[in-house]
């Protein structure tokens, strides 16, 4: 069965640090009123009470089930867990809403193809600014933080037809607000068509 989308797809993805689940979490507060507006949950085999975004926790098992059901139309591998978007984003797209996915820029081209509609929103943040927040949190060694920092430099050649680019270098209180302006710009164009 084939749907017909009429949405738009927003997926957001970023280097760890710039601030992607801060941003996401923002606008999902700000837009919870909105009911053109839609954030995915992603379904992961990680613990539920592992910290950051609000996801649904799967075993290897439930995951797999899951993939051989054909209920994930994006799913990935990264630091060694799995992810998945659920299908409920097709039900969400047929309806001409805008739908917002945490994705993994290693995996866009395979989400392009598969989402012809699909607009990437690159959060970008500068290498000082990266290096001072990756140094904060307290995670990872010098030499997983300049690994992070190269890594991250990796995505500024990012390439796609539809990218949209956000600079995050500013605090979440400047930058939320435009962010969530920028989801807002995608449904007027919705609304409008």
């Amino acid at each position: 069965m084939v749907l017909e989308m009429s949405g738009v797809l927003l997926y957001v993805i970023g280097p760890s640090g710039s601030g992607k689940d801060s941003l996401m979490l923002h606008a999902r507060h700000a837009l919870e009123q909105d009911a053109n507006v839609v954030f995915a949950h992603r379904y992961i085999t990680r613990p539920h009470d592992a910290g950051g975004e609000n996801h649904v926790a799967l075993s290897e098992a439930e995951f797999d089930s899951r993939l051989a059901r054909k209920l994930f139309p994006l799913h990935w591998r990264s630091h060694g867990m799995r992810y998945g978007i659920g299908c409920e984003i097709n039900q969400w797209l047929a309806k001409g809403l805008v739908v917002i996915v945490n994705g993994s820029r290693a995996y866009l081209p395979y989400a392009s193809k598969n989402y012809p509609e699909l607009v990437p929103l690159l959060i970008e943040v500068s290498v000082d600014v990266l290096r001072g927040r990756l140094q904060s949190r307290g995670r990872e060694s010098d030499s997983e933080i300049e690994s992070r920092l190269k890594r991250a430099e990796d995505f500024k050649a990012l390439q796609h037809p539809s990218l949209l680019r956000f600079s995050n270098d500013a605090p979440l209180d400047e930058t939320g607000p435009a962010f969530v302006e920028l989801i807002r710009a995608k449904t007027r164009v919705i609304q409008c068509s």
